[in-house]
């Protein structure tokens, strides 16, 4: 009962991660909003689409001037092809950049008048790129650890009426995994790597976008909460010989 009668805005929603926050909240009864350049392969249970380049301030602002109220936004739209830092002009870069810190701070500004009357909350989708070295996606993991900063300093100057929290996700098994882990044999030998022996898929990325936007964490904001299985196992532990060795020696299990 919680989320009848509530607003949600999933930005880039239509699919991957997005959708499976979408489905989650309408699934949770509240009224869910996706907006994205283009419309969702399939119609999603239970949820509106609305055209919007989020890169767009102008289309921004008129999505939020066109709800009767708003109490979650969830910032989810961004990505990034494989680009090497040098091999890639600075222009591309800033693209991407601009994609995954701008759009949510642009977004995030629009929704914040009916956000402060509903006292309600905004959920950042960050990313493990964020908290490490990223190669082949630089950009990205600069513009996702700037996300990070940007809710945390929004999550003090925007108290006690909105908060603000970010998700950061791991690896997830969406409908594109395959183009950037390559076929099933590659996705499980991934999923190895991970704690949890699986790779997330956007569901567990929904239900814990809906925790984090409910009563129950109605005192967390400005918090960082990692959804990634585990996290990843460091390299040097399967590389080093010492520890094996004694393991070896005292046949400790």
């Amino acid at each position: 009962m919680e989320w009848n009668g509530k607003v949600v805005v999933v930005t880039g929603g239509t699919r991957g991660i997005g959708a499976g926050i979408a489905r989650a909240f309408a699934k949770a009864g509240a009224r869910v909003v996706v907006c994205a350049r283009h419309a969702p392969e399939a119609p999603l249970d239970g949820v509106e689409f609305t055209p919007a380049d989020l890169r767009d301030p102008i289309a921004v602002h008129d999505l939020f001037a066109a709800l009767p109220r708003l109490d979650v936004l969830v910032n989810n739209v961004g990505g990034t092809p494989y680009r090497l830092l040098a091999q890639t002009d600075a222009e591309r870069h800033a693209r991407v950049i601009e994609l995954n810190l701008l759009a949510p701070l642009t977004a995030s500004l629009a929704a914040y008048d009916l956000l402060r009357r509903a006292r309600g909350s905004i959920v950042m989708i960050g990313s493990v790129s964020g908290t490490r070295p990223s190669p082949g996606s630089a950009a990205y993991g600069a513009a996702k650890a700037g996300l990070d900063n940007l809710a945390r300093s929004m999550a003090v100057e925007w108290a006690p009426d909105v908060r603000v929290n970010t998700l950061v996700v791991g690896m997830v098994r969406t409908e594109q995994a395959h183009l950037h882990y390559g076929g099933e044999d590659a996705i499980a030998a991934v999923s190895r790597t991970v704690p949890l022996e699986r790779l997330a898929e956007p569901s567990d990325i929904g239900e814990a976008a809906v925790f984090l936007a409910s009563g129950a964490a109605a005192y967390i904001s400005g918090a960082s909460l990692l959804v990634h299985g585990g996290g990843e196992r460091p390299a040097f532990l399967d590389a080093a010989t010492a520890n094996k060795a004694n393991h070896e020696e005292t046949g400790e299990s």
